[in-house]
């Protein structure tokens, strides 16, 4: 027995999020029932953070344990078997590697990095429509730059939790939250994307900050809202949950 990481990305529009559920599809009982198709090994891949619904990732990582294969097996040709069986899917297995058995990814993870990608223009999207969320009015970046750097810290992130959180605590560290504006078609339109890292997050947490710096973008709050809406500690007086689209999760760190 073997434990391997992987590292995964997938487009997450047409799944009920990471975990295995009744009746719907999900990301991780298509990597399992890929893993079982090529192997005969029924599994259990376990995975750093659980994303929700419509929710996408670059780097998303699991581990799994495999038996001994009956012909000898290496990483690139085990990444290879997987992806064979996900096809025509839109998960691919991006890197396989063997690990200590005592690596866990979700426990041995110290770092995410999430992005949320705004499309900041009138017209509707042909091509990255539930790849991102589109805002038709403008939006003043420099604005929730200055809302975002309240949310840096150690803070009781209540007002950004989901109602549902199963968090046994809303204490968490915000490590960065950068918006990153580029040009997106050439004809006005601006790509706005918020880069957020920290050891862990809240349910909707990422979802919610964006959905809240929104408003500061569209002049509905001033920056020093923020600071409001955080010592509330009370999700009622935070903005609205951001669309799954735009969110991924981009890359975690270990130790």
């Amino acid at each position: 027995m073997k434990r391997y990481k992987l590292t995964i990305e997938y487009m997450g529009r047409d799944y009920a999020g990471w975990q295995r559920q009744a009746d719907v599809p999900s990301i991780q009982q298509a990597i399992e029932i890929a893993i079982e198709k090529f192997s005969g090994q029924k599994t259990h891949v376990q995975c750093t953070g659980r994303t929700d619904a419509g929710v996408h990732a670059r780097g998303q990582v699991a581990h799994v344990d495999l038996d001994n294969f009956t012909k000898p097996m290496d990483e690139y040709a085990i990444l290879r078997a997987i992806n064979a069986m996900l096809q025509p899917q839109p998960i691919s297995i991006i890197k396989v590697e063997i690990v200590a058995e005592d690596f866990h990814a979700r426990f041995n993870a110290v770092n995410k990095l999430y992005q949320y990608r705004i499309v900041n223009r009138t017209a509707f999207l042909a091509v990255d429509c539930g790849l991102v969320w589109r805002i038709g009015k403008h939006l003043n970046v420099e604005a929730m730059r200055e809302a975002a750097a309240h949310l840096l810290g150690n803070h009781d992130f209540t007002t950004f939790r989901d109602s549902e959180c199963q968090a046994k605590s809303p204490i968490k560290t915000l490590d960065r939250l950068d918006i990153i504006e580029r040009d997106y078609d050439g004809c006005g339109g601006r790509e706005i994307i918020f880069e957020t890292e920290g050891k862990s997050f809240l349910h909707h947490q990422v979802r919610n900050m964006v959905g809240t710096l929104s408003l500061v973008g569209l002049g509905k709050w001033q920056p020093k809202d923020i600071c409001t809406a955080l010592e509330a500690k009370d999700r009622t007086k935070g903005g609205p949950t951001a669309p799954a689209d735009g969110l991924y999760l981009t890359r975690v760190d270990f130790k």
